[in-house]
This record gives structure tokens, sequence and C-alpha cells, in this order.
């Protein structure tokens, strides 16, 4: 898994935590003095919030991968373990964008190295479930890289998204802001209406297997003559 973050040793990842703890703490803290001045504290509160938002991925995200609670697939396509029956899947949040996103792509070949991961993701997922003999197992995710028509072309359905999740994704806006601006490589607001969660069983996405493998395929050739 072609991963900057988890090639680096423990020490350099809690060097990097690290940094990015103790710029938040003093970003907050200028955010704290210019409240104090200004009398608007919900400033403050706004800035923990969205900070909180922000970084939290970066310490969570290798704290569940290293405790087994999160599985890479791709570097930008990750499994929670399976819990009755479903594995929920996601796609890489701001902390993998960060570390594993080329920064000399354009936008749209951003869009296409995302999807071509999630598709590689995918295809990995499928190898693991059909070598344990869990085909029939359902796989529910949510994302606003992939959207339905593509989704459906390799097995997926759409499904309402529920309450919970929605709340997560609005609390979480600004990390959602900048993690599709990362993708676009320029500013752009998320509409949260063109987010959508897809399920299916591994079944399915097997007998759309060849779709999977060739869109796959044709993802990397175009990355491989882009470069």
């Amino acid at each position: 898994m072609n991963h900057r973050y988890f090639l680096k040793s423990t020490k350099e990842q809690s060097h990097i935590q690290l940094k990015i703890g103790i710029v938040a703490f003093f970003f907050n803290l200028i955010i704290l003095a210019v409240a104090i001045v200004s009398g608007f504290y919900i400033l403050f509160i706004l800035s923990i919030v969205i900070t909180l938002s922000i970084i939290a991925p970066f310490f969570d995200v290798p704290t569940l991968k290293k405790n087994g609670r999160l599985i890479y697939y791709s570097s930008l396509f990750i499994a929670e373990k399976e819990k009755n029956g479903t594995i929920i899947v996601h796609g890489g949040s701001l902390f993998d964008y960060v570390f594993v996103i080329d920064k000399t792509l354009n936008g749209i070949q951003r869009t296409n190295f995302i999807l071509q991961h999630y598709l590689e993701g995918l295809l990995n997922l499928i190898a693991t479930c059909e070598k344990d003999h869990n085909t029939s197992v359902k796989i529910k995710g949510t994302t606003y890289i992939l959207n339905e028509r593509t989704a459906n072309k390799i097995g997926l359905k759409t499904t309402k998204t529920d309450f919970i999740q929605k709340l997560i994704l609005t609390y979480n806006y600004v990390n959602v802001l900048v993690s599709n601006s990362i993708a676009k490589k320029k500013l752009s607001f998320p509409n949260m209406n063109n987010i959508k969660t897809f399920e299916c069983e591994i079944n399915d996405l097997i007998e759309r297997k060849e779709f999977i493998i060739a869109l796959n395929n044709k993802l990397k050739n175009i990355a491989t003559n882009s470069l």
C-alpha cells in the first residue's frame, strides 16, 4: 500500500501527530484571544469544533488501523470489521488524501485517482471475501466521489442515508469541504445532496467483477498516460 504516513517509522508518525496537535492548540489559543477581546465567545467554540473535525482523522484512523478495527484494502478504501453480516466501507479520509494524493495532479486526475483506488479496494475486498467463503456478506458505504450511475454499473444499489450518518456529515462539513477541495484541487463546497449511501452483497460485486477490473485498469492506464 503506497501510503506515505504508514511508510514512516513509529517515531516519525508520532512527530507528525505532535506537530498537528501543537498547530491546532496555538491556532485555538489565538482564536481564544480574539474572542476575549471582541466578546464573541461563540467564535472560540466554533473554532474548537471545526479544528477537532479537521484533525480527528489524523489521530483516529492510525489508531483504529493499529488495533484492527479499520482495514485498508487500498490506500483510499477502508473497511470496518464485519458486524452483524455487514461491512461498513469508507473512502479515504482527509488524513489519507494528505498522505496519498500526488500534489502535482490536476483536479480531473485526482478524481480518477481516487475512483481507481476505490475500485482497487473493492477488488481486494472481493478477493478476501472469496478466500474466506464469505460472499453473502453485505457492504455499505457513503461517498460523494462515486456517482450513482457508476455505482449501479459495478453492482452497488442506492439506499437511504440514515439520520445519524447525515448528522455526522453535517458536523464534519468543514472536513468534507477541505477533502473535496483537495480532490478537485480548488475550493469546492460539497453539495450534501450529492452524498449517496450505497449497499450490496459481495455476490452482487462478483457478478460485475470483470467490469470492475476493466474500469480499474482503464483508470490506471489514464493515470499512467497522464504522467
